[in-house]
């Protein structure tokens, strides 16, 4: 996520009571995680299996648990806690707003129709001939295009579940990204939308959600999709224009569904899956072959029977 301004790796360093190496004006211009990392970004890492991706990545700042060689045009701070450094400058510059402060600067369309007892946060844009109905909680950073409907008591933009695990504690990551919903997209009631950890996630144009859908953190949703009550998808999910997802789907994180994929109802995606099929089953697989499998299943007591 950008800053307001860029800030030198001095004052960082400053904030943070830790050691740098690099040169003195060297600047900052966002924090990110090494998922979605851009250049001038700061992101942290505290295992030397990552060492080389995030010393490798776009980040010209690396938060990093030990002295190691830095590649040219980079800079570091040691830490021994990275993962509470960064969170601890998350906060510092993305701070939660609080329901007693002035929600400014919103800019909601005149058009758009907010019902009563609609919470909206700060940081928040609504498009003409919107429609948030009574109990919605619009929580910071959430952009919605127009002709949108979010139905009663939805959450759009709830902190992402994230968690860093230290000893016997689970300590939550600040989550600094937003949700984009855009232009034509419905969603239903009791649906719950996490907003990115350091990025966006994202509901596609067209893109219809039945109630009680929850999307998970940095999930991009694309075009004119069909998802449908109960499913649960997972973090960092992409999923291509025109995908079926029928009730009760479970879909894992990091996963990608194909363009005009068809995923059965109570199916669970472990993995990737191509487009323009149709899957079932847990693991899901292609349908016909599924089903070909459930159908010799169903016979297998006759044939140890009959051994």
């Amino acid at each position: 996520m950008v800053l307001l301004q860029k800030i030198s790796i001095k004052e960082i360093s400053k904030i943070l009571n830790r050691k740098f190496i690099g040169n003195d004006y060297h600047l900052i211009s966002g924090l990110n995680e090494i998922h979605n990392v851009e250049k001038g970004d700061l992101i942290y890492v505290d295992h030397p299996k990552y060492y080389k991706k995030a010393l490798n990545s776009l980040a010209d700042t690396i938060i990093i648990d030990q002295e190691v060689e830095i590649p040219k045009g980079k800079a570091i701070i040691v830490s021994d806690n990275p993962f509470g450094d960064y969170n601890k400058l998350a906060e510092l510059f993305f701070p939660e707003s609080k329901p007693n402060e002035t929600q400014k600067p919103n800019k909601i369309d005149a058009s758009a129709i907010i019902y009563p007892n609609v919470y909206i946060g700060k940081n928040v844009i609504i498009g003409p001939h919107t429609v948030i109905y009574s109990g919605a909680c619009i929580m910071d950073n959430v952009t919605i295009g127009d002709h949108v409907k979010i139905g009663p008591n939805s959450v759009i933009g709830h902190y992402a579940f994230y968690y860093k695990q230290i000893k016997e504690s689970h300590f939550q990551m600040h989550s600094i990204g937003n949700v984009k919903i855009e232009s034509f997209a419905e969603i239903g009631a009791l649906c719950t939308i996490d907003r990115g950890v350091s990025a966006s996630t994202i509901i596609g144009y067209g893109t219809k959600i039945d109630n009680q859908v929850h999307v998970g953190h940095d999930t991009v949703i694309g075009k004119n999709c069909l998802i449908a009550s109960g499913a649960g998808i997972s973090g960092c999910v992409t999923i291509e224009d025109e995908v079926k997802i029928w009730g009760q789907v479970g879909c894992a994180s990091n996963v990608h569904i194909g363009k005009n994929a068809i995923i059965l109802g109570q199916s669970g995606v472990t993995k990737s899956v191509e487009g323009n099929k149709t899957y079932f089953g847990t693991p899901c697989k292609e349908s016909l072959q599924k089903l070909k499998e459930l159908a010799a299943l169903q016979k297998l007591p006759e044939i140890i029977k009959n051994i």
